[in-house]
């Protein structure tokens, strides 16, 4: 008989899952996993966290460049105005006696003085620091865990674009079995209305019977036209997240998620779940690079009050020599080598606070790594054990529409021998009908049940 295939098709899950499109409409079957890969590649979500990826691993770059040395050079032209001598009254009458070495005081007439106008210089500086109280290594770190972050960032937008698009999914495999579940009862329905009338022409049946069937024939068309249209909404959802072209009809694979339904039959322990949740869940991961980061704060703020020293090499040519009392036209070359020291004082009194402030962040960190770990802990208890309930409701609702199945089987058998009434027959009918869809329902959400605890793992 015609239910007895569709209970066998129900329970195998090998339902057509292909609504009736518009033919301008390109239908394309595709796994769950095609569907990961377009995502990573499609996703505008995950195309932004990898551009910040992208500026992270930058900024590891710039802060390595702090190990390198400082190389400064400056060259510079210039015009010089005449120098004035003037007497300590300021008055430019009279004579300053200009001491040479060896050679005594030699008056000089105050006033203007012959000065070169045209000057150069040049300076180069390299610097190299050697000691800076930790301060370079840590901005490393600090870098180092701040692209470890971008990356955590980029998949947690991938594993959240999956479960989003999972959703879809499995919406479009449930519409699309209740599609054809309603259609195989109209089916059925207009099979018994065309046996009644038949039944109505030898006086067997009445009109009344005939209309009730009817009504129900018109309520199933309904219900398929709303599933269909509902079909029609997730689908345009899911093909807009993937930015495929607007008339692209998704289909889910069958295959795939049969072979996912039956491998539920051997559920891991909560165990191992929890295992994989500790090892793959990018918040606690996330939590952990916080605490790392906020470590290396500690030590930045620890830095600041400690002295940095380096060494340093300076050239200077210059021209003319203007800083004697008479200018002479000359460029002069001086160089030296030294090490440099520079510490702030004031920082043993002003930076305390800052390093409590460090620390006290260091340990909030700690306390947010402890709540994610405890979050997720009970997240995963709570999905798996949902997931457990889901199984035992999908063997329950195999049994039932089993039981509606052999129900309807003896009423239609009665009925036809007019030992029952037609609100008998309409009453099998819609328990079977119930039967089937709660079947389908709970099928999916065994399944969306298992995506989830995978999303909680992140293992998606």
């Amino acid at each position: 008989m015609v239910y007895s295939a569709l209970v066998v098709a129900l329970m195998a899950g090998e339902l057509c899952l292909m609504p009736i499109y518009a033919q301008d409409k390109a239908v394309q079957a595709m796994t769950l996993t095609a569907l990961y890969n377009l995502a990573d590649q499609q996703s505008q979500k995950v195309r932004v966290s990898e551009v910040a990826l992208q500026a992270a691993s930058e900024g590891v770059a710039v802060a390595r460049s702090a190990l390198l040395p400082s190389v400064d050079l400056s060259l510079q032209g210039s015009y010089t105005g005449n120098a004035f001598m003037l007497s300590r009254g300021f008055s430019t009458d009279g004579v300053t006696d200009y001491i040479v070495p060896g050679m005594g005081a030699i008056p000089v007439a105050n006033g203007k003085q012959d000065t070169p106008h045209w000057g150069n210089s040049f300076t180069a500086r390299v610097s190299q620091v050697v000691y800076a109280g930790g301060a370079i290594r840590s901005g490393i770190r600090m870098a180092e865990l701040g692209k470890k972050m971008a990356e955590l960032d980029v998949e947690k937008n991938r594993q959240e674009v999956r479960f989003l698009l999972t959703g879809y999914y499995l919406d479009l495999y449930k519409l699309g079995n209740q599609i054809e579940v309603v259609r195989q009862n109209i089916a059925l329905t207009q099979k018994e209305i065309d046996q009644m009338k038949a039944r109505r022409e030898q006086g067997t049946v009445l009109q009344n019977d005939i209309t009730r069937y009817e009504y129900q024939l018109q309520s199933l068309e309904l219900t398929l036209t709303r599933l269909t249209d509902a079909s029609t909404i997730i689908n345009h959802q899911l093909v807009t997240t993937l930015h495929l072209p607007e008339q692209t009809v998704i289909v889910p694979d069958e295959n795939e998620l049969n072979t996912e339904i039956n491998a539920l039959s051997a559920i891991a322990v909560q165990d191992t779940w929890q295992q994989m949740a500790t090892d793959n869940n990018l918040g606690i991961s996330q939590a952990t690079v916080a605490t790392n980061l906020a470590e290396q704060k500690v030590k930045q703020a620890k830095a600041e009050s400690l002295p940095s020293v380096a060494v340093v090499a300076e050239n200077h040519l210059f021209g003319p020599y203007t800083q004697d009392l008479i200018p002479k036209d000359c460029n002069v070359n001086v160089w030296f080598v030294g090490i440099g020291v520079k510490f702030n004082l004031g920082s043993l009194w002003k930076n305390k606070h800052h390093i409590r402030k460090a620390r006290t962040e260091h340990r909030q960190s700690r306390e947010a790594l402890a709540l994610a770990r405890e979050g997720v802990e009970n997240a995963v208890q709570a999905n798996y054990t949902n997931l457990l309930t889901s199984y035992t409701e999908v063997k329950t609702q195999q049994k039932q529409v089993e039981l509606a199945n052999q129900n309807y089987s003896v009423v239609q058998n009665r009925y036809q021998n007019d030992l029952a009434l037609l609100t008998d027959m309409v009453d099998a009918s819609n328990m079977k009908l119930s039967a089937e869809m709660a079947l389908v329902n709970a099928r999916i959400s065994m399944l969306y049940n298992f995506y989830t605890l995978k999303y909680v793992t992140n293992t998606l």
